[in-house]
């Protein structure tokens, strides 16, 4: 239950390995519950709390001062907060920004989105960094003073994030197109892509609408022929929450995708899309990699890049390579990208089809802008694919790709 009352109470975030940290309520009162999970940027709060990939998770800042710019209009990268609970150490008094419109604390509880603060976020973050990220609750106000062994029941019964499936839950409902003309782009479209929304930030659409993209936003159960009734120049799947091991619908379709060989390009849950259609594995990460500030090799070029995540899981594929893909149908894979932190898996490259993707967020509304040549690349596979001798048309491909199956 959620109270909306804007005096702070007690309140205390209680872990499922049992350690409680006491702090003072912040936004909504009540209870909140879902997987605690750290974030490491010091700047883009609203970005973050905003990315549908943090549905069910109880977000700790470790930046200490949290709220000095408020919140705004157009700094949202969706339409609503998805962050089932907000943990900060030192909540701004006032917002101090030009641009702002409300603080955060109003905000939090204009959407009733429950938070903490007063607590040593440090202490949070190494413990969640040796424990692992686990299962957590928020409780303020009546629902504070229960006793704590009965809270901690709580909190062990509620689901696991392996296992959940969220993309359809954060996902739209109804598709929506964002043109180029309408983002600074003079002239006629460039190209034309399907946008899978497994959990889309704003940003990214707009980012390729720049590049003279227009793009095809689709809900996560949009089909090959809902691909094909568009007739796009590219694929493209999004971020999101959840364990890509039940995205089963996703892989399916990434698969008719790749064997129609209409170019593709993902990015987080994308990437753990196009791993699983490969034949490759998932797995869940100790702790994950969630901030703006994560180092990722490009392997291809040397060069390193400072990149935008936020993933509690990640591809099992052989980092030495390149190798056979499982789905041998779909020729040589290399890993294209490595973490510098702990050497997981952060792009994947398609050598024999167009397709590629990684593990991060080259939009990045807030920075860092180092992987923002990605979507230039994706403009040139498509480019390419379109210059490749013999190509049909994609929409004609998929058209094939559907009735050998039926026929089948």
């Amino acid at each position: 239950m959620t109270e909306h009352q804007t005096t702070p109470s007690a309140a205390l975030l209680v872990l499922e390995d049992g350690r409680v940290f006491r702090g003072r309520s912040y936004g909504a009162q009540g209870t909140a519950l879902g997987e605690a999970v750290f974030a490491t940027g010091m700047t883009g709060y609203q970005e973050t709390i905003t990315d549908p990939s943090y549905a069910r998770q109880l977000v700790v800042q470790t930046a200490p001062h949290i709220g000095n710019t408020g919140v705004n209009r157009d700094d949202a990268e969706s339409r609503r907060i998805w962050v089932a609970g907000y943990i900060v150490r030192d909540a701004a008094r006032r917002p101090s920004n030009w641009r702002s419109e409300r603080s955060l604390d109003e905000e939090l509880l204009e959407q009733g989105i429950i938070g903490l603060q007063g607590v040593d976020t440090r202490a949070i973050t190494r413990h969640l960094r040796e424990r692992g990220a686990m299962k957590a609750g928020i409780f303020s106000g009546a629902d504070a003073a229960r006793p704590e062994a009965e809270l901690l029941d709580q909190v062990k019964a509620q689901a696991s994030m392996e296992g959940s499936r969220l993309a359809e839950e954060v996902s739209i409902d109804n598709a929506y197109v964002v043109e180029p003309a309408d983002h600074g782009w003079e002239g006629d479209p460039r190209f034309s892509i399907a946008a899978l929304d497994l959990g889309i930030k704003a940003m990214t659409p707009q980012r390729f609408a720049e590049r003279g993209v227009r793009v095809h936003v689709l809900p996560a159960t949009a089909t090959l022929e809902d691909i094909q009734a568009l007739d796009p120049d590219g694929v493209f799947m999004s971020n999101g929450p959840g364990d890509p091991a039940t995205a089963d619908t996703q892989v399916g379709m990434l698969r008719d995708v790749l064997d129609a060989r209409i170019p593709f390009f993902g990015i987080c849950f994308g990437n753990q899309i196009l791993g699983r259609a490969l034949g490759f594995g998932t797995y869940k990460l100790r702790y994950g990699h969630r901030g703006i500030n994560q180092p990722v090799m490009d392997r291809r070029t040397g060069k390193v890049e400072i990149t935008s995540q936020n993933h509690g899981f990640a591809v099992d594929a052989p980092t030495e390579g390149p190798t056979t893909a499982p789905e041998e149908r779909f020729g040589r894979v290399e890993v294209s990208h490595v973490s510098l932190n702990d050497d997981v898996v952060e792009g994947l490259a398609c050598l024999d089809i167009p397709a590629f993707s990684v593990q991060y967020h080259p939009e990045a509304a807030a920075g860092p802008h180092d992987s923002a040549y990605l979507f230039d690349r994706f403009i040139d596979l498509m480019e390419a694919e379109r210059q490749r001798p013999g190509t049909t048309d994609a929409a004609d491909v998929s058209k094939a790709t559907i009735d050998a199956k039926e026929e089948n």
